[in-house]
């Protein structure tokens, strides 16, 4: 087939197109930066924004299936920085899809669409989706994917999966954030330090979205319009696990603390003056972050393992081995 990744020189996109590679696929990629990595393995790669309808159209022209991977994350950033990439970039792939003629459609969503404040605790795909948002990341991902489902037709079908924390090798952002944070002194443990949360190991996430565009095709009927969470299926106790992690690498571990009414205060804080001087960077706290540090966020993947097919083909211990050792080759 010949399949459209978006984002594929990100870190989940790089491992999906890996995937599509060793099935004998033709990989096309769109970014916004050249991926002479990516030219070099034979994928064709355009340039160009996701929020211009003109780049995404000619992107999709020819394609047989589309894994839309791309979008702006983080905690921090304006309105518009958010939503242009994540619902206008999200709108154009679901109009290009339909003006080609594309069959298949698998979004990279996020399990943030169901952020509410209060902790989840091994719920599925019955949540709601969220309210009372804290960071725009969250709340764009959540228009998009709720306008991407409504978009599912016989013509194009199409499956949200949420992965929930992606760690593994080549990891550009979650762990050595963590680290750089954790060795600086900023981090501290929020609230009593036994909060268990989901992981997802970027290998099986990658597996994951192979076998949404299977089930695509095998049973359209049955999973089509749907979206799926993703994990390890095995919630970790997070400050135990950061720890783990930043022991094997030679850091001490975390022990001050910080209650998360404290820090959510000094999360609203914190973005306030960052919202009123316009500093650079990402505020050292956020209320967002806050809760999520001292919250309970797991959730039930039994859908996505009975009618996808998901397996965490890579357990927790094997992937740990190898994040950690990749990121020691790092420096980290």
């Amino acid at each position: 087939m010949k399949v459209l990744v978006t984002g594929g020189g990100g870190f989940v996109g790089g491992y999906v197109i890996e995937r599509l590679l060793e099935r004998g696929h033709e990989v096309r990629s769109i970014g916004r930066s050249a991926q002479p990595d990516l030219e070099a393995k034979g994928v064709e790669v355009i340039c160009g924004d996701l929020a211009d309808a003109s780049v995404v159209d000619d992107a999709c022209a020819g394609m047989d299936a589309v894994f839309h991977v791309a979008a702006k994350a983080g905690v921090w950033g304006s309105w518009d920085s958010f939503y242009q990439p994540n619902v206008v970039g999200t709108r154009n792939v679901v109009a290009a899809c339909k003006r080609h003629g594309v069959g298949r459609l698998v979004y990279t969503s996020t399990p943030s669409v169901v952020f509410n404040r209060q902790a989840i605790s091994g719920e599925g795909e019955e949540m709601p989706y969220g309210r009372n948002w804290l960071c725009h990341y969250a709340h764009t991902k959540a228009i998009a994917e709720k306008e991407l489902l409504s978009a599912n037709s016989d013509a194009l079908r199409i499956v949200a999966l949420r992965p929930h924390l992606v760690f593994g090798p080549g990891d550009p952002h979650l762990l050595p954030r963590v680290i750089e944070s954790a060795v600086s002194g900023r981090l501290k443990i929020v609230g009593d330090g036994s909060c268990r949360v989901d992981v997802s190991y970027v290998g099986n996430v990658a597996d994951a979205h192979l076998n949404a565009l299977d089930a695509l095709e095998a049973q359209p009927n049955l999973v089509s319009g749907k979206a799926y969470f993703i994990s390890q299926g095995e919630p970790v106790e997070l400050w135990p696990w950061v720890n783990h992690i930043l022991e094997s690498l030679g850091h001490k571990p975390l022990v001050k603390r910080i209650s998360l009414p404290v820090a959510f205060a000094v999360g609203a804080i914190l973005e306030f003056v960052w919202g009123v001087s316009r500093r650079a960077g990402d505020p050292p706290l956020t209320r967002f972050v806050a809760v999520e540090l001292a919250k309970d966020h797991y959730f039930n993947i039994e859908a996505a393992q009975r009618e996808l097919g998901y397996e965490t083909h890579v357990d927790m211990d094997e992937a740990l081995t190898l994040t950690i050792d990749d990121l020691r080759k790092r420096g980290y």
